[in-house]
């Protein structure tokens, strides 16, 4: 499948921003049985800094802001194409050890929430505990917009009960972890049946299989990632593999406006 992204972020502020800086998360990669045909980066009132690659293989773009800007626009876009690897995505590589993945974060350390869940798993086999894992999430913590907060950890949102996909990642990052499983974190582009446009990136998780590899679960929709889904970062949790980080002195009053498209080409 052939998919045709555009991700447009607008920054306005009531005040002038007179120094900023933010690394972007956003650009796909190639590899796995994805492979991106053509991306780039436009930036208005900003320019583009340098570009490298993380420690978990991201492509991440460091950006500034113009002197005392008031708006800065940045829009990615490109095609990608993708088939069907029924979310295995095979061994593992890359600098950072296998054991790293293993390690629990402030928003994923496993309390008795976590821990219940994991004793209510008890399907035997690798691949069918972490299939019970992801349905168990999934029915534990029911996806609703605006029902969690974005600074939440994993027990925070099994408390509550709702939350979006990034909650979800870090219910079943916590509880893969907890589990003896190396696992991380995924943000990507997703195509939804039905609509064009969305407001965000969507989240999932990739544990690591003995005899399989890296293998992806989206306990938000239930099922393993397919055709309709565009791996950008990884990380530990959310932080790693976040879009958009930065920092910035003036702005005041930030109004912020993020439109996405994924359509199949």
């Amino acid at each position: 499948m052939r998919l045709k992204i555009r991700h447009s972020t607008r920054y306005a502020f009531e005040t002038p921003v007179s120094y900023g800086l933010q690394q972007l998360r956003k650009t796909p990669k190639t590899g796995h049985q994805q492979w991106v045909l053509n991306w780039a980066t436009r930036i208005e009132c900003g320019r583009k800094e340098v570009q490298f690659e993380d420690h978990h293989h991201n492509i991440v773009e460091l950006i500034s802001f113009d002197r005392d800007t008031t708006e800065m626009t940045v829009t990615s876009e490109g095609e990608v194409e993708i088939k069907e690897n029924h979310g295995i995505i095979g061994r593992h590589t890359g600098p950072a050890p296998l054991w790293f993945y293993q390690r629990q974060t402030p928003r994923t350390q496993a309390g008795s929430r976590i821990k219940a869940l994991v004793r209510d798993v008890a399907t035997d086999g690798d691949l069918d505990r972490l299939h019970a894992l992801m349905g168990a999430v999934r029915q534990a913590v029911r996806y609703e917009v605006g029902a969690s907060h974005p600074e939440w950890t994993a027990e925070d949102a099994l408390k509550n009960g709702a939350g979006v996909c990034q909650d979800h990642a870090h219910v079943f990052l916590s509880a893969a972890r907890h589990m003896g499983f190396a696992a991380r974190y995924v943000s990507g582009y997703l195509m939804l049946d039905g609509t064009v446009d969305q407001d965000a990136m969507h989240a999932w998780v990739e544990t690591h299989i003995d005899g399989l590899g890296w293998v992806g679960f989206d306990p938000a929709n239930g099922i393993s990632p397919d055709t309709r889904y565009v791996r950008v970062a990884t990380g530990l949790d959310y932080e790693g593999a976040a879009p958009v980080t930065g920092t910035r002195i003036g702005g005041a009053g930030e109004a912020l406006d993020v439109q996405i498209k994924v359509a199949q080409q």
